[in-house]
C-alpha cells in the first residue's frame, strides 16, 4: 500500500494456523467479563422503580409519586438526588478503577485484572443484597464499580489479543454480547422478583449480581494469558509456545516476530501515559476519547439505566414497564448476533453509519410521539395501540445501538493501539466511557424534569454528529492485525500528517 512514498507489504494475510476451539473457549469465557457490566446496567433501572426498593431507601421518592399536581408531573416523578446517586456511584468508582486496571493488566497480566474484578464485584452484590441502609447500599455499588472498572479494562484487550486477524471483531464483540445477555437476565429477574410478596424480591435482584461475578472469577483462573502479556512480561519462550497453542500451529514465526517487534518498540517507551500524547499517536488518543464519549451520548443509557422507570413515567403499570423492558432487552441481544456476524465481512464504518441513521430517525419519532402526547405538562396516557408504537421505535433504536455503537465502542479502540500505548490507551477508552456514563446516569433524571420530551432531541443531536465524525475521521480496520495497524493511518486523509514515515518500522511491516 503506497502512502508518502512508502510501500508497506503487511503480514496480515499470511500469517499461519486457524481458528481453533482452544481461543473460541477462551475468548467466551473471558467475555463473561461483561456478564457483570450488563446485569447491572439491567437491574439497576428495575430496581428503582420497586415500590418496596423506594419505601425502604428512598421514601421521599414514594411521597412524590404520589402527589397528583402539575408540579410533580410524569416527568419529574423520580427526580431524586440520592436515587441518582445510587445508579451513578457505580460508575464514578469504574473510572477511578480503570486507571489502576490499567497498571495491573500491563504488570501482571490480563488474567489477574479479570479474577480481581470479579472478586470485587462479588463483595458488592453481596453487600447491595444484604443492605439495611442507603450508606451500605452505596458502597456496595463503589466496589461494583471497581469489579465493572477492572473488567472493562482487561476484557477487550484480552479478547483483541486473543483472538486471529481474521475473526478478531466477532470474537471481540462476545463482550458485548454477555453485557446484552446481562441486561436481559436482569430485567428478566426484575420481572420476577417484582411479583414476590413480602417486600425482599429487590434483594433477590441486587444479590443474584454475584452469580456472572463467580463465573468471571473462576473464569479468569482457568484462562491461558495472551502471548503478547507473556512477551510484555520478557517470557518469550513461553509466548511462543502460547501462540502455537491458539493458533493450532507450529509455524507462527511471522506472526511472533511482529509481537516482539512491537514489543521491542513498546520496551523503548517508559510511559506509555506520556507516549499516547505524542502526535504520532493522535490518531488513536482522538479516537479512545471520542468514541466512547459518543457511545455514551447516543441515549442509549437513557433505555438501559431507566427503561422501567421511563416506561412508568409515561404511564404503563408496574408489570408493563417491566416486561417492555425486557422486550427491549431481548432485541437488544439479538441486534448483537448482526453485528457479530456482519463486522469482520462489511466492516466497521458501515455498521457505525447505518446504526447512527436508524438512531436519529427512531430519537425523533420517539421525542414528536411523547411531546403530542404528554406535552409540557407530563398530563397524559398512552392508548395500547400508541403504546406498543412507542416500545416499537424504542427497539428499533437499540436494535441500531446493539449492532453499531454498542459492541463498536468497545471492539475499535481495543484494536487501533500498539501495544507501546495499548494500556493507556485501553484505560482512556474506559475511564471516558464510565465517566459520560456517569454523567448521564447524574443527570437523566434531572433532564428528563426539565427538558420533557426535548431530551430525545438533545440525545439526536449527538447521534448527527457522531455519525458525520465516523463518515470522515474513522478509517476502516477489518482484517487489520492490531500491530500494524499505522498503515491505516498512513492512508487516511486527515490522519496521514501526523504520522512519521519511521513509525512504518516498528508496525512489524516489511519496508521497500
Amino acid at each position: 500500500m503506497a502512502g508518502g512514498g512508502v510501500v508497506v507489504h503487511g503480514g496480515n494475510q499470511n500469517y499461519k494456523g486457524g481458528v481453533t476451539a482452544f481461543v473460541v473457549f477462551a475468548c467466551l469465557v473471558a467475555a463473561m467479563g461483561g456478564l457483570i457490566f450488563g446485569y447491572d446496567l439491567g437491574i439497576s433501572g428495575g430496581v428503582t422503580s420497586m415500590e418496596d426498593f423506594l419505601h425502604k431507601f428512598f421514601p421521599s421518592v414514594e411521597r412524590k409519586k404520589e402527589k397528583e399536581s402539575n408540579q410533580d408531573n410524569a416527568y419529574c416523578k423520580f427526580d431524586n438526588h440520592l436515587l441518582t446517586l445510587f445508579t451513578s456511584s457505580l460508575y464514578l468508582a469504574a473510572l477511578v478503577a480503570s486507571f489502576f486496571a490499567s497498571t495491573v493488566t500491563r504488570v501482571f497480566g490480563r488474567k489477574p485484572a479479570m479474577f480481581f474484578g470479579g472478586l470485587v464485584f462479588l463483595i458488592g452484590s453481596i453487600l447491595n443484597g444484604v443492605a439495611q441502609n442507603v450508606a451500605t447500599l452505596i458502597i456496595g455499588r463503589l466496589l461494583l464499580g471497581v469489579g465493572v472498572g477492572f473488567a472493562n479494562q482487561s476484557v477487550p484487550v484480552y479478547l483483541s489479543e486473543m483472538a486471529p486477524t481474521k475473526i478478531r471483531g466477532a470474537l471481540n464483540m462476545g463482550f458485548q454480547m454477555a453485557i446484552t445477555i446481562g441486561i436481559l437476565v436482569a430485567n428478566l429477574v426484575n420481572y420476577g422478583t417484582n411479583k414476590i410478596s413480602g417486600g425482599w424480591g429487590w434483594r433477590l435482584s441486587l444479590g443474584l449480581a454475584g452469580v456472572p461475578a463467580i463465573l468471571m472469577t473462576v473464569g479468569a483462573i482457568f484462562l491461558p494469558e495472551t502471548p503478547n502479556s507473556i512477551l510484555e512480561r520478557g517470557h518469550a519462550d513461553k509466548a511462543k509456545t502460547m501462540l502455537q497453542k491458539i493458533r493450532g500451529t507450529d509455524d507462527v514465526h511471522e506472526e511472533f516476530q511482529d509481537l516482539v517487534d512491537a514489543g521491542e518498540a513498546a520496551k523503548k517507551v517508559k510511559s506509555p501515559w506520556r507516549n499516547i500524547i505524542q502526535p504520532k499517536y493522535r490518531p488513536e488518543l482522538v479516537l479512545c476519547v471520542l468514541i466512547p464519549f459518543f457511545q455514551q451520548f447516543t441515549g442509549i443509557n437513557v433505555i438501559m439505566f431507566y427503561a422501567p422507570v421511563l416506561f412508568k413515567s409515561l404511564g404503563f403499570g408496574d408489570n408493563s414497564s417491566l416486561m417492555s423492558a425486557v422486550i427491549t432487552g431481548v432485541v437488544n441481544v439479538l441486534a448483537t448476533f448482526v453485528s457479530i456476524f456482519t463486522v469482520d465481512k462489511f466492516g466497521r464504518r458501515i455498521l457505525f453509519l447505518e446504526g447512527g441513521v436508524q438512531m436519529l430517525l427512531c430519537q425523533i419519532a420517539v421525542a414528536v410521539m411523547i411531546g403530542a402526547k404528554f406535552g409540557t405538562t407530563g398530563l397524559g396516557s398512552f392508548s395500547d395501540g400508541e403504546a406498543d408504537l412507542l416500545l416499537f421505535f424504542i427497539c428499533a433504536y437499540v436494535a441500531a445501538f446493539a449492532w453499531s455503537w454498542g459492541p463498536l465502542g468497545w471492539l475499535v479502540p481495543s484494536e487501533i493501539c500498539p501495544l507501546e500505548i495499548r494500556p493507556a490507551g485501553q484505560a482512556i477508552n474506559v475511564s471516558v466511557n464510565m465517566f459520560f456514563t456517569f454523567v448521564v446516569a447524574e443527570i437523566f433524571l434531572a433532564m428528563l424534569c426539565q427538558l420533557k420530551f426535548g431530551l430525545f432531541f438533545f440525545f439526536a443531536f449527538f447521534v448527527v454528529v457522531m455519525t458525520i465524525f465516523v463518515a470522515f475521521f474513522v478509517p476502516e480496520t477489518k482484517n487489520i492485525p492490531i500491530e500494524e495497524m499505522n498503515r491505516v493511518w498512513r492512508a487516511h486523509w486527515f490522519w496521514k500528517r501526523y504520522i512519521p514515515d519511521e513509525v512504518i518500522h516498528t508496525t512489524g511491516g516489511h519496508v521497500a
